[in-house]
């Protein structure tokens, strides 16, 4: 039986999920928001539609599977605001919700380790919006949502090889921070764990083993390229934008036990220095 997935904001974790999805047993179908892709009527194995602009009513309809990627804004998350609460009517036959979310909403603990039961204070507006997106899916009924909150994003295309090589990158030091961080195809790995085993309601972090400061991840990506490490520039003298300071007002250790425990899950790069020789090799 063929399943059908919705994927709302089609984007790089997204396609990540899709290329796991054999296309014999799933249709994939994703929004986009973006003029210039909309001529591509695929990417991947996936149906690429406009949103806005396309009645998703239809697709609803034969969905089996949802995934939610398109962050909120100021206006609330921008799948609620265009289909209102009425997602189970709409998709009647719905087996698995996935929400992408951030470790974003724990806001700041000073180093300290959280986990999917810790209270969220979120320290910045984004996380507050996302805190706010959380809830109002939560509050859909009969909904089986599960929610991922993901760490700093890497993998393919988004490591620091090239500001390395250009020259561009920086080691901005701040004592005491340390960030979590994901390759993207542990998240695909995590996301197709769940939909194997769903259990609606549930929270997972979705990070690695080893959350490190991030000019250590810098100087590591240098050596490996065998370029000299990037000088160390102090937090308090970096001149930053407002929104790649707002990133340094958390610091925090993220726990994955959960993923481990119930879903099964290996990490394929356990820790920065993994992923990036993982990186460099596939570059080379």
């Amino acid at each position: 039986m063929t399943r059908t997935l919705l994927s709302f904001g089609h984007g790089y974790c997204a396609r990540a999920l899709t290329r796991l999805l054999s296309p014999d047993d799933w249709k994939v179908i994703g929004t986009t928001r973006r003029e210039d892709k909309t001529a591509q009527t695929t990417v991947g194995s996936a149906e690429i539609v406009s949103f806005p602009g396309t009645d998703l009513g239809p697709v609803l309809a034969q969905a089996t599977h949802l995934l939610i990627s398109a962050g909120p804004d100021a206006d609330g998350d921008p799948m609620l605001n265009a289909l209102s609460h009425h997602i189970t009517r709409l998709a009647p036959h719905l087996e698995w919700v996935g929400y992408l979310s951030t470790t974003g909403v724990y806001g700041d603990h000073a180093g300290g380790w959280v986990d999917e039961t810790t209270p969220l204070t979120p320290s910045t507006r984004r996380g507050q919006m996302r805190v706010d997106a959380e809830a109002a899916w939560r509050a859909i009924p009969d909904l089986p949502l599960h929610i991922f909150r993901l760490a700093g994003i890497y993998g393919p295309g988004r490591g620091p090889f090239a500001k390395v090589r250009a020259g561009t990158a920086r080691r901005i030091v701040k004592p005491g921070q340390v960030f979590s961080r994901i390759h993207v195809e542990d998240i695909a790995q995590v996301l197709l764990a769940s939909i194997r085993a769903p259990r609606p309601g549930a929270v997972y972090n979705v990070c690695d083993d080893d959350p490190a400061p991030p000019e250590d991840v810098i100087g590591y990506a240098a050596e490996l390229l065998h370029l000299p490490v990037p000088p160390a520039t102090q937090f308090d003298d970096a001149d930053m934008t407002p929104m790649a300071r707002s990133f340094y007002a958390e610091s925090k250790r993220v726990r994955n036990d959960l993923i481990k425990q119930e879903l099964g899950i290996t990490l394929h790069y356990p820790n920065y220095r993994d992923g990036l020789l993982a990186l460099l090799q596939a570059d080379n």
